[in-house]
């Protein structure tokens, strides 16, 4: 049931015809799970908070440094040195009192990942390396639970949804993220941001983007990016769309299955 305060606060989303009231009231009900409070997490947090997604909860060890602040526009210059799940939590709060916030202050590994994945409805990586993404995407199929995932290059982004525990139409199972990225590329072939550089606004677009594709599988409007790779070329404002499908030999889906657990994904695994 939604406030007097609720209903003015978001008005102008219950008054969209494929939001309306019931799909106010379904984010509220919602948790999300958000990997990473930096370029990508943040923006992605300040609009599930301000869509009044009912409970956020993000996983980031990392503390606020001067250089995070070009893109991670959740944090302020007086958070420098804070645990940024600290301060997110307070720019969260100062936004929307209605949203519940849980910070983990932890960084996301074969130990936690399961029981952490399973509090939420859903979850949204903002990792900025491939181990993350690859465990976040593992642990999702064996938690059943939807994961939206991005990634930022310095003038590039890519979005993708994986349900891979589910089926399609056609009674076959949705691709995995490993169908679209079956290994992760060599150590040292992708630079990270600090050595290669990032377009902040970039990381706003695509953060921003996160949060609506969740927005959509929350409330469950238009046509979702299960199959479908997003891709951004911010250098020619230019946007494409990459269909994918299930790979019979991916480990976790496919024609003979291999993983049953997260036990590769341990140091020494």
């Amino acid at each position: 049931m939604l406030s007097p305060d609720e209903l003015e606060r978001y008005a102008r989303h219950i008054v969209l015809r494929d939001v309306g009231g019931p799909g106010q009231a379904a984010l509220k009900r919602a948790s999300v799970l958000v990997i990473g409070a930096g370029g990508l997490g943040a923006p992605a947090l300040m609009y599930l908070a301000a869509a009044g997604v009912g409970t956020l909860g993000v996983v980031d060890d990392d503390v606020v440094s001067l250089s995070n602040l070009q893109r991670q526009v959740i944090h302020t210059t007086p958070d420098i040195g804070r645990h940024k799940v600290e301060s997110a939590a307070e720019r969260i709060a100062a936004l929307n009192p209605h949203v519940s916030f849980v910070g983990h202050a932890t960084w996301l590994n074969a130990d936690n990942a399961l029981a952490l994945i399973s509090d939420y409805d859903l979850v949204l990586d903002g990792s900025d390396n491939f181990s993350t993404r690859y465990l976040a995407s593992d642990a999702c199929f064996f938690a059943k639970r939807p994961l939206i995932t991005a990634a930022l290059g310095t003038f590039d982004g890519s979005l993708t949804t994986i349900r891979a525990h589910e089926t399609n139409e056609q009674g076959e199972f949705n691709p995995t993220y490993r169908c679209l990225f079956p290994e992760a590329p060599p150590p040292g072939t992708v630079p990270a941001c600090a050595e290669a550089g990032v377009m902040g606004a970039l990381a706003g677009v695509m953060g921003s983007m996160m949060a609506l594709e969740a927005i959509r599988e929350i409330v469950g409007f238009g046509e979702g990016l299960v199959g479908r790779l997003l891709m951004i070329d911010a250098r020619a404002m230019r946007f494409e769309t990459l269909r994918y499908g299930r790979d019979p030999a991916n480990p976790l889906n496919g024609d003979g299955p291999v993983m049953s657990d997260l036990s590769a994904h341990r140091v020494g695994g």
